[in-house]
């Protein structure tokens, strides 16, 4: 299995944490805390993710 390319939130700044995404595995988004770039990740469908994302955005 290809290893997942990890990419810094766009919402993360160097004095924040926040969450690193991998999409670059087809059909599988992984998502893990960027203090812990070692650590254990979750995956999710990519609609999962992309439901949970715009619901994101419609939070005021």
């Amino acid at each position: 299995m290809k290893p997942f390319r990890f990419v810094k939130a766009s919402y993360s700044t160097l004095e924040e944490d926040c969450v690193e995404v991998a999409r670059n595995i087809p059909r599988t988004v992984a998502v893990r805390d960027s203090k812990r770039s070692g650590g254990p990740y979750l995956t999710v469908a990519p609609a999962a993710w992309d439901a949970f994302t715009a619901d994101l955005r419609r939070q005021p």
